[in-house]
């Protein structure tokens, strides 16, 4: 229960007008567009390949990474499935609460770190990018021990917040040590490392290290859970399952990132990162927080869903972590189309070629919408069978389990409703990151989350229950994905772009 996934968000220059200040920095008045640059061998792949060629290229490696990283998301929660025990899988759920706060971090350095060395690169300055990667590389390690340590400390308490009940917690804590507490560094760094070398064009690079790391825990952990350790032990077994698979995929990437310095702007070296401007700083985190913030808020709205479920009861509860497993397949799906759509449109825009740019945004928002549309069906009609997958219902707990999965079956049709609007939230958030506005981006991240997503979950609780509660996700999505669209649109006919 590991959602790897998601990503994104100054220049030192002539002296930028207020506007760009608040916006996305000027071109410089050195900007040689379309000059190739030497250390960059995937030059073609932003400037003249084939839009749907190009989209291809970066997107379907990284949606190939995204679903083998699902599959194994959900591994851990089909596996401890077998043991038919509702309360280990409401412990992991709340687990994996602290764990996705990984995402946030490594979207700062990943996303942040990557979208400004795809302007830069646009912009024919990719001595500058080394610069931006290395800060990135090393930015990332820092933020990782940081929040390794933050958990350490205060792990009982936030689980306890999280609404951990004394039947979960053991659980939640195996969980947390493993995954969390020792293996944030492994993870952010990956994560951090595979944003950095897609946008320099390496999308296979990127997915064979998050992939593999995904194969690795697959088989890791039913070795794990039910040959190497004793009965009773499934949920430790499946956090180291999940801790050495993240450390193998990390070193992969290590050595892969390390390789591609020699022919693309990307850097470890500490020399270059002490030389990054406080302007490129800027600019990095202009993109990087608002990236980050936007999971983050998502994250805690999950809390308040999870607190607020665990009022209805453990079952409840383990229900709903069910259908955070399932529903992340269109959203994995599109979050992968986005992730390889961002660097070719933060090319385009800061090499100003505007009608390439709106051929990918308009091409990538067309088959994330009819992929969102497939998922939404399938979930209507095969709800209860895909929430099975999750508990077995024919143990000794049985009645309790197929209890738990009737839950799961209404609340999964309930939340895939929100599908098509998450893609169109996530579609417009990461096209304003991939030109640099960072201001908008965190404006809909806001409203998103805290503006509109947690106070429809408090409503519809009070006025529908737990039911209500399942429901809240496909509002909260709509009002996002109509804030959202008015906000990229607006920044487009700024820039003079269609939307």
């Amino acid at each position: 229960m590991k959602e790897k996934t998601q990503n994104t968000q100054n220049e030192q220059h002539t002296t930028p007008s207020k506007d760009e200040q608040n916006a996305v920095p000027a071109m410089d008045e050195q900007h040689t567009k379309g000059t190739p640059s030497p250390q960059n061998a995937n030059e073609a792949l932003f400037t003249t390949m084939p839009v749907a060629q190009a989209l291809r290229t970066l997107a379907v490696p990284t949606v190939i990474s995204q679903l083998i990283n699902l599959i194994y998301n959900m591994a851990d929660a089909y596996f401890i499935g077998f043991t038919g025990d509702s309360y280990k899988i409401a412990g992991v759920t709340l687990a994996f609460s602290l764990f996705m706060l990984t995402i946030p971090i490594s979207n700062v350095f990943g996303t942040g770190g990557g979208s400004l060395i795809a302007r830069l690169m646009g912009r024919g300055q990719t001595d500058k990018s080394r610069s931006v990667s290395a800060y990135s590389f090393y930015g990332a390690i820092v933020a990782a021990l940081a929040y390794s340590l933050l958990i350490a400390v205060f792990m009982d308490p936030l689980l306890a917040v999280l609404g951990a009940s004394p039947e979960t917690l053991p659980y939640a804590e195996q969980y947390t040590i493993f995954v969390v507490i020792l293996g944030s560094l492994p993870i952010i760094l990956s994560q951090t490392l595979a944003m950095l070398l897609r946008n320099v064009g390496e999308a296979k690079i990127a997915s064979y290290g998050l992939s593999g790391g995904g194969v690795l825990n697959m088989i890791l952990d039913p070795l794990f859970m039910f040959v190497l350790l004793p009965p009773g032990m499934e949920v430790l077994g499946a956090a180291l399952a999940t801790f050495l698979s993240n450390v193998a995929s990390c070193l992969f990437l290590l050595v892969q990132y390390l390789r591609q310095g020699k022919t693309s702007p990307l850097s470890a070296n500490v020399h270059e990162m002490l030389h990054l401007s406080t302007a490129h700083k800027r600019e990095l985190y202009s993109v990087g927080l608002p990236s980050g913030i936007l999971p983050g808020l998502f994250d805690l709205a999950n809390v308040f869903m999870n607190a607020l479920m665990a009022a209805h009861g453990d079952m409840s509860l383990a229900a709903m972590g069910i259908v955070m497993k399932a529903e992340r397949l269109p959203n994995a799906i599109n979050i992968g189309i986005c992730q390889g759509m961002l660097p070719l449109v933060a090319y385009s825009f800061s090499a100003r070629d505007h009608d390439r740019m709106e051929r990918v945004i308009h091409l990538s928002r067309r088959v994330g919408l009819f992929i969102a549309g497939v998922s939404l069906v399938l979930f209507l009609v095969f709800a209860n069978p895909l929430s099975s997958l999750f508990l077995n219902t024919s143990g000794e707990n049985a009645a309790v389990a197929m209890q738990t999965v009737a839950l799961a079956g209404v609340f999964l049709r309930l939340r895939a409703l929100a599908s098509p609007f998450q893609l169109l939230n996530y579609h417009s958030s990461f096209c304003l990151q991939a030109m640099g506005d960072g201001r908008d981006s965190l404006l809909h991240a806001v409203v998103r989350e805290i503006g509109l997503y947690i106070p429809f979950m408090f409503l519809l609780d009070h006025l529908f229950g737990q039911y209500g509660l399942a429901g809240a996700l496909a509002l909260g999505e709509l009002g996002g994905a109509l804030f959202a669209t008015y906000l990229l649109r607006r920044w487009l006919a700024h820039h003079s772009v269609d939307a």
